[in-house]
């Protein structure tokens, strides 16, 4: 996308808030999240924080006015993907940016469900489930409810962007229509974007599409590597040592202030359209249930989607309940909404961008306690961006069965990794109904399957148990997280599963099931909470309840074999040096 600086002398600039977060801090004083800050050691952030001057801008004359719509000539779109918010959006930044520099313009906030993302995939799972559609539908209306607030509103519509987004661009002699979206990088992301960019050109030869890189905690453009990525290291500890020694976050930008995004108004009758779930097009009726169903009782957290809900666990988790100084201890946990920020889905979506999630724990440290455990949270957030830069480097090669290093595992030959990969229908439903027999899989499998969420320790239990124990083609995992998981993100969700799998050319890291039981469940709490039939099991027994004793089995109401299922009978496989999964 283009950088702009800004014209506007920086004394100028006014911090503008969208409900902002008081923190009450140690000394008592009000610390506002919007810190009009512009730290810029070695770049120009594009903003233009400039508050609009024209105090009757509200008036109902004045905004008739305005809003004749006959002398606007340009139109600015906001395409919202998975940026759902107005804090530190840089397309919405970009659209501010344009509307003060350019007279008769107004913008088009636009949110577009694409049939196709919640199709089935080539495995025959909808991609995307009722669990994460109905997060989304939140988020699309919190972000509707915000813009309103702004005087501006979004536009929601079903279809395929490349057939909606023309059909509200400006079409008279000389008009011109610039579409802002944010930079995806994986291939049905991108396969839209061309077929958008094609349809907005051949709407208008003054017409553009601008990508505009935004979800990452370092930018694209100040990571220490080439900009296609293709010397980025394949593993994790090079990337972070690098980007945290040469690069810096950049300072999140301030939402919009009232006014700042003047509404479009010839199209006044398709902002009424509010979504239910009833509108989504989900791929059947199942998944359109569990939308409807709403966030489960038992899950971890009752997830709503959104930017208010997303600052307010930052609030939460960061200063009322002050669990980020205790992160790293807590964060193997299970159970419960506080062993670790569950931020994901809100991340996920964009509700949330991760360098507002910094700015925070920084000022945390500064205020009340930096240690182990405050960076710890920065050090996840440095891992999503990894994989999203390695999904750029990597292409499709993330949904390819050899994974990334296929080459250098000599194609199909397999000399390396953990495949070839088996064909076992059988152990992939057991896998999908949490039915394994082994219980730490079979909880977790229930938990996501209930409530489209999962620890971070389960997912690398239960992905190590279908590709390396089991020896199931690992992308059917991908694509059962892909439907099921509310955080499901492209880059993410393939990126983590392809290193599970062995298939990025590092070491191969297999997790011993029982052990990790004892080590992360040593009570079996959370396989309790999750398998009923295992309630009255000794904690002794609790992962592997078939060395229970006969009368023990009985006292227990737990037969092996009857009321659990018998550990299920895994093919010989080669031997991986087994983790104890000190991984993050």
């Amino acid at each position: 996308g283009m950088r702009l600086a800004t014209s506007q002398p920086r004394s100028r600039l006014e911090p503008v808030t969208l409900g902002p977060i008081v923190t009450p801090t140690v000394t008592g004083r009000i610390a506002l999240l919007h810190r009009s800050v512009y730290r810029s050691q070695r770049r120009t952030i594009a903003v233009s924080g400039v508050a609009f001057a024209n105090a009757t801008a509200d008036t109902p004359d004045n905004k008739k006015a305005r809003m004749t719509g006959s002398d606007t000539t340009t139109r600015v779109v906001v395409w919202f993907r998975n940026d759902l918010r107005l804090q530190d959006n840089y397309a919405v930044k970009q659209a501010e940016s344009i509307v003060t520099r350019t007279a008769g313009c107004d913008v088009l906030p636009l949110y577009v469900f694409d049939p196709r993302t919640f199709a089935p995939s080539s495995w025959g799972s909808p991609k995307c489930g009722g669990h994460r559609g109905r997060f989304q539908l939140e988020s699309v209306l919190n972000l509707k409810r915000n813009l309103r607030a702004i005087g501006s509103d979004l536009l929601v519509a079903v279809g395929k962007p490349e057939e909606v987004i023309p059909k509200y661009l400006l079409d008279a002699p000389g008009a011109k229509n610039v579409v802002l979206t944010q930079e995806e990088v994986c291939a049905e992301e991108l396969r839209v974007d061309a077929k958008v960019k094609s349809a907005v050109k051949s709407a208008g030869n003054l017409n553009r599409l601008d990508k505009i890189w935004g979800s990452t905690l370092y930018h694209k453009d100040d990571l220490p590597f080439r900009s296609d990525a293709s010397d980025l290291p394949d593993v994790f500890t090079p990337f972070r040592n690098k980007v945290e020694s040469k690069s810096e976050p950049r300072e999140p930008v301030p939402p919009p202030a009232k006014g700042a995004l003047p509404m479009p108004s010839d199209t006044v009758e398709a902002f009424a359209f509010e979504p239910t779930v009833a509108d989504l097009p989900f791929a059947n009726e199942d998944e359109r249930a569990v939308a409807a169903a709403g966030a489960h009782p038992d899950g971890v957290l009752p997830f709503e989607g959104g930017e208010s809900a997303a600052l307010a666990r930052v609030r939460y988790y960061v200063w009322e309940s002050e669990k980020i100084a205790t992160y790293f201890e807590t964060r193997n946990g299970m159970l419960g909404g506080d062993y670790s920020s569950k931020l994901a889905p809100w991340l996920a979506h964009g509700c949330v961008s991760p360098r507002q999630v910094v700015a925070e724990v920084r000022k945390f440290e500064s205020q009340r306690v930096e240690n182990k455990s405050t960076y710890w949270l920065i050090f996840e957030l440095i891992w999503r961006d990894f994989f999203k830069f390695f999904a750029l480097k990597h292409g499709n090669a993330i949904f390819f069965s050899e994974g990334t290093a296929g080459g250098k595992m000599g194609g199909s030959g397999y000399k390396g990794g953990a495949g070839p990969w088996r064909d076992d229908p059988a152990a992939l439903a057991a896998w999908k109904e949490g039915k394994t027999g082994y219980p730490l899989v079979d909880a977790n499998m229930r938990e996501l399957a209930a409530t489209g969420f999962m620890s971070n320790r389960g997912r690398q239990n239960v992905a190590s148990w279908l590709a390396l124990d089991a020896g199931v083609d690992w992308r059917l995992g991908a694509e059962w997280f892909e439907n099921k998981l509310m955080d499901y993100d492209c880059s993410a969700n393939w990126g983590n599963w392809v290193a599970a799998a062995g298939m990025t050319g590092g070491r191969v890291n297999k997790f011993n099931i029982a052990k990790q039981t004892k080590d992360y469940d040593p009570e079996g709490e959370y396989i309790k909470y999750w398998v009923p039939e295992l309630r009255k099991v000794p904690a002794k027994y609790i992962a592997e309840p078939r060395q229970m004793p006969g009368d023990v089995a009985q006292q227990a109401g737990c037969v092996v074999g009857v009321d659990y299922p018998a550990p299920f009978r895994l093919p010989a496989r080669r031997e991986f040096s087994s983790s104890s999964g000190g991984g993050g």
